[in-house]
C-alpha cells in the first residue's frame, strides 16, 4: 500500500473560478470535480477540502476571493517614515539646537562651581579652618 508523495500545486484564480462555476452549473459533487478535473486523490479527501474550501470563499468574497494568494504567513508591513510638515521639522531643529546651548551652558557652569568649590576647599585647608 503505496502513497504516491503529494505536492502542494498553486493553481491560477481563473482555474479555481471555472472549477466552482463548472461544478455548480452541472449540479457535481465534490468526488465527481477531483476526478473531472484531477485535482488529487479522493481517497485521502485533501482536494475535496480544497474544493470546499474553494466554493466557500466564492460564496463569500465572490470571484475576486479566489484571485489573491493566501498561502504563507501575512506581511506584518515594514513602518514607514512618517514625513512632517517643513514647519514642524524646522520648529523640531531650533528646539533640538536650544536644547544643545542650554545642555553646554549647563555644564559650563557646573565646571566654573566645581572649581570655585576646589578653590575655596584648598584656601581653607591652607588658613587651618574646616569647613562645614
Amino acid at each position: 500500500m503505496s502513497r504516491e508523495k503529494e505536492f502542494n500545486t498553486k493553481y491560477s484564480g481563473e482555474f479555481k473560478i471555472s472549477v466552482i462555476m463548472d461544478m455548480r452549473e452541472n449540479h457535481l459533487g465534490y468526488c465527481e470535480t477531483v476526478r473531472k478535473y484531477g485535482l488529487g486523490s479522493t481517497q485521502s479527501g485533501g482536494a475535496i477540502n480544497t474544493l470546499h474550501r474553494w466554493e466557500r470563499i466564492y460564496l463569500e468574497e465572490g470571484a475576486a476571493g479566489l484571485m489573491t494568494e493566501r498561502r504563507g504567513r501575512k506581511s506584518t508591513g515594514r513602518l514607514r517614515k512618517q514625513t512632517l510638515d517643513k514647519s514642524v521639522e524646522e520648529d523640531l531643529i531650533s528646539e533640538n539646537q536650544r536644547l544643545k546651548e542650554e545642555l553646554q551652558y549647563a555644564q559650563a557652569e557646573l565646571e566654573y562651581i566645581k572649581k570655585l568649590s576646589a578653590l575655596v576647599y584648598a584656601e581653607e585647608q591652607k588658613s587651618g579652618k574646616k569647613r562645614k
